[in-house]
């Protein structure tokens, strides 16, 4: 397997939010982004003017969350959730065996988009699933939660609509296709789940000897490229993802300030964040279908679409999932002190919902076999 390269080697389909509410985008476009030859991503564009605030104020919360005292995150934490609700670090197993330590993440459940009293149903065999939100403190992250679920918010709406126009395509594809089967399953999800990620910054070789968060150059013939998030196959239906922002943590502390009694809390500063990542290698990348690796650029006033399991066998396969992972680039002086952060919103069906119809299989019980999977 070759290097990693800056440049997209691929064209990435892009669709504009007026396409999708018209449903006119071309069933050619559908196959190019998702079908068996694609990369399984879709970009859309043209979204609502609060998006980029949304994104730069969310984003910016992450380095905020992520800088929290250790023993205000601890608080933060569900074990019992198998850390897949609140914040995690250290917790998820790399292929190598050791722990990433690299990244931290704060999952929330989505059933907000249901109503604001909505709970989530609890499910003892898939808790990661059904576990209830954990949320930090007005106090510590005061307009925390309101930004993560009016953009949540807007990201579900869009997975809503890019669904609907998947299923135009399977009707007109698939024998026997249950009509708005995609977009029933995207809209009302209990489980849809949303994971603001926070790379951490890079650190210098300490004298001791140990690297802590040194990321090494990858050899030019070396496939362990995956240095911030292993290669993986998404198992919901589709991934809501934006674009990540590059914050100089070294220069633009992430300190919440002390706040006075006797005047009211305001809301944390959004960041200022660098125009582009300081190694032009650093990103998202693709397995496309030829075995090549492709580097994929999300604009930043644009939201991408990736395929997972779920979607490729509700499709019947006419859409795929594709593996991808997310590099560090080579580490150099340029990324020291900085940090990436990001926002990934799966769309996952409800447990009950059949996402193979030849067997009957249902997504919980898909979701066994994938826990089974990875052991």
């Amino acid at each position: 397997m070759g290097s990693l390269t800056a440049q997209e080697s691929r064209k990435v389909v892009v669709v504009s939010l007026e396409e999708l509410k018209q449903s006119s985008v071309p069933f050619d476009s559908l196959e190019e982004a998702f079908g068996p030859s694609s990369l399984g991503i879709l970009i859309v564009k043209d979204l609502p003017a609060k998006f980029l605030e949304l994104r730069h104020k969310l984003l910016s919360y992450a380095s905020y969350l992520a800088n929290l005292p250790p023993e205000e995150l601890d608080t933060l934490t569900c074990p019992s959730a198998n850390y897949v609700s609140g914040w995690s670090h250290g917790k998820e197993a790399l292929k190598s065996g050791s722990c990433d330590t690299l990244k931290g993440s704060y999952y929330v459940n989505c059933a907000f988009y249901q109503g604001k009293d909505v709970t989530v149903p609890p499910s003892p065999e898939f808790p990661e699933f059904a576990a209830p939100n954990v949320w930090p403190s007005e106090t510590s992250l005061r307009g925390f939660r309101e930004t993560f679920e009016e953009l949540c918010t807007l990201i579900i709406d869009t997975a809503v609509l890019v669904a609907r126009a998947c299923d135009r395509y399977a009707s007109a594809r698939i024998e026997n296709y249950q009509a708005g089967y995609l977009e029933h399953v995207v809209k009302t999800s209990m489980f849809t789940k949303a994971r603001l990620l926070h790379y951490f910054p890079p650190e210098p070789s300490s004298t001791n000897g140990e690297n802590g968060n040194q990321l090494e150059p990858p050899a030019a013939d070396s496939s362990d490229h995956d240095s911030w998030c292993a290669t993986h196959i998404d198992h919901g239906c589709l991934t809501g993802l934006t674009s990540a922002i590059y914050v100089d943590e070294a220069k633009h502390p992430p300190k919440v300030p002390a706040t006075d009694p006797s005047k009211p809390l305001s809301t944390l500063p959004a960041l200022p964040f660098l125009q582009s990542p300081p190694d032009p290698a650093a990103g998202l990348y693709i397995h496309a279908r030829d075995s090549t690796i492709t580097k994929v650029s999300i604009p930043p006033d644009c939201l991408a679409f990736q395929t997972g399991e779920a979607l490729q066998l509700i499709t019947r396969g006419k859409f795929r999932a594709v593996p991808h992972f997310v590099s560090a680039g080579a580490g150099g002086k340029e990324s020291m002190g900085v940090a990436r952060n990001n926002l990934a919103v799966f769309t996952q069906p409800n447990l009950e919902e059949v996402v193979d119809r030849e067997k009957g299989t249902t997504f919980g019980e898909f979701s066994r076999e994938v826990v089974s999977r990875f052991g």
